[in-house]
């Protein structure tokens, strides 16, 4: 792991533990979007700065081993702090549960009022972290990285296409939606190139494709 990455990492870290004592995360500000990711020109420099190597194992992998959806402040879990962002009139229950609003998915485009209808996707999935590097990382890191609210990493979609993607790279999964593909790129390239993890050539040769025509 680079002592850049080490670095980052322990800030996310720090600064999470210090929001969740804070209660800063208690009323996130409805953005009705994911952090917004590098423009195509950053993006296409920072892909060429991504080591390219052939994908690892995903011995050892659990999803277990990047505890997400932890607590960030009072009943508040990070699934239900992206649904807050991403969704329009969304109320909460003394729970924190999402129990009205309207979510757009921007990877099919269909529209949903029921939370039990949306998945948190992983941007860079965790599994697909853990092949592009993750496996080297403490539990400590994974975990910053997958509640991860600062990078445009988790964004509330349509369930069963969460699920379709699984945990594929851009060169076997993209969304439907060709409107979204260019800041789908943008966003992976972000997410992978700040925590110093690698591509393949596939899938480093399918980003370069679609960030060359944004």
């Amino acid at each position: 792991m680079s002592g850049v990455y080490a670095r980052r990492i322990a800030v996310v870290a720090a600064s999470a533990a210090f929001a969740a004592t804070t209660g800063l995360l208690t009323a996130p500000t409805a953005q009705a979007a994911m952090p917004t990711p590098v423009s195509a020109s950053t993006a296409r420099t920072y892909l060429s700065e991504l080591t390219v190597s052939a994908e690892g194992s995903s011995d050892g992998y659990s999803r277990d081993k990047f505890p997400h959806w932890i607590t960030q402040s009072g009943a508040c879990n990070t699934r239900e702090v992206v649904l807050e962002r991403d969704g329009t009139n969304v109320e909460q229950n003394s729970s924190c549960a999402a129990v009205s609003g309207s979510w757009y998915s921007e990877y099919d485009g269909a529209t949903w009022t029921a939370a039990s209808d949306l998945d948190i996707d992983h941007m860079v999935p965790l599994a697909e972290a853990w092949r592009s590097g993750a496996s080297s990382w403490t539990t400590a890191q994974r975990q910053a990285y997958a509640n991860d609210l600062t990078r445009p990493q988790l964004i509330a979609v349509t369930d069963n296409v969460n699920q379709s993607k699984g945990d594929k790279d851009p060169a076997k999964w993209m969304p439907s939606r060709t409107a979204y593909k260019c800041t789908y790129a943008r966003a992976w390239v972000h997410v992978k190139h700040y925590y110093d993890l690698t591509v393949d050539s596939a899938e480093k040769g399918a980003l370069q494709s679609i960030l060359n025509g944004c």
